[in-house]
Parts: C-alpha cells; sequence; structure tokens
C-alpha cells in the first residue's frame, strides 16, 4: 500500500501527536498504511519534530502528577488520631 495518507487521517494522527498519544498516532499510521512498526515509528516522530517546530502551542501540556495523596495522608492521620484517642480513653 503505498497510496498518499488522506489529509483527514493526517490531521487524526496529528492531533493523536498533538495529545502526546505516540503510540496511537503510531497505531493510526500503520491502520492506514498498511507499513510496519519502524515505518510507523519513524513517520510518527518525524511529523511530531516538524510539529514541535512549527506549532509549538498545539501540544496539549502533559498531566500533572497531582493525586490525591495529601486527602489520603490526611485522612490515615485522622484515623490515627481517633484510634489512638479510643485506645488511650480511660474505661470508667
Amino acid at each position: 500500500m503505498n497510496a498518499p495518507i488522506p489529509e483527514d487521517k493526517v490531521e487524526q494522527i496529528k492531533a493523536a501527536i498533538f495529545a502526546r498519544k505516540k503510540i496511537e498516532a503510531i497505531k493510526l499510521f500503520r491502520e492506514y498504511t498498511g507499513k510496519g512498526l519502524a515505518e510507523a515509528k519513524g513517520f510518527v516522530e518525524s511529523l511530531e519534530t516538524e510539529l514541535k517546530a512549527k506549532e509549538p502551542d498545539k501540544f496539549v501540556a502533559p498531566p500533572s502528577a497531582k493525586g490525591c495523596f495529601g486527602l489520603v495522608l490526611f485522612i490515615g492521620l485522622v484515623v490515627m488520631d481517633v484510634l489512638l484517642r479510643i485506645l488511650n480513653h480511660p474505661d470508667s
């Protein structure tokens, strides 16, 4: 399959690259062209480099590393405090 990729398909590959989903972009390229993994990876990486130079503002920011660790820690401390109060409460 050596036909050029239709523009709408290229746009889907670009969207995956902008969303930082390189594996998805590679899968799309392979699906649309029938080419191998090495060629798909080379195409996507080349296109990614080109897009970063031309349209860097379109790249989605990577997800932040913020999670719920602080909340889990807080709840754990509250539970520990309650348990310590129960254990240290004198029986009357």
